[in-house]
């Protein structure tokens, strides 16, 4: 049975690494990620909300710091402190889209990135941290850009 976060995610979904299965890597998270998951799992809730109740497909979740480097994730990233998710709704539109809809939403997240064309990253800031609402895109090749962007022409 799973462990419910949140009416739509479990802790399962936002754990869940075919590569930590692969290589054995532990990545189960302690009780601080635990209640940064919960959190996390409320704000994708209201991002839901926001889509028309679409489903939502995470594809990173909580990150262990082992696992983060061996996926080559930032030495900061907030995955580490269950602070952060990628993921895509196809049913709500292009990653571009979604990532636009939830920048003129009034959801309180830290770092909203459009990740190559190919997934949102949602991050929370830390619980005693004001959000700084930033928006980035980031395309192979450009480094990380201030705002949403369209992918460059190739």
């Amino acid at each position: 049975m799973p462990t419910r976060l949140s009416p739509h995610f479990s802790l399962e979904e936002l754990t869940a690494s075919q590569t930590a299965v692969r290589e054995g890597i532990d990545n189960t998270p302690d009780a601080a990620a635990r209640r940064n998951l919960a959190r996390l799992a409320a704000t994708l809730e209201d991002v839901r909300t926001l889509l028309g109740g679409v489903p939502i497909i995470i594809s990173s979740g909580y990150r262990s710091p082992q696992l983060n480097r061996r996926v080559k994730g930032a030495r900061n990233s907030a995955h580490m402190s269950g602070l952060a998710a990628d993921f895509t709704a196809p049913a709500a539109g292009t990653v571009l889209q979604v990532a636009r809809r939830i920048a003129a939403a009034d959801i309180a997240f830290d770092q909203l990135i459009h990740e190559y064309g190919a997934w949102v990253h949602l991050g929370l800031a830390a619980a005693e941290s004001p959000p700084r609402r930033e928006t980035l895109s980031i395309f192979r090749g450009t480094g990380y850009l201030p705002g949403l962007h369209k992918a460059p022409p190739a």
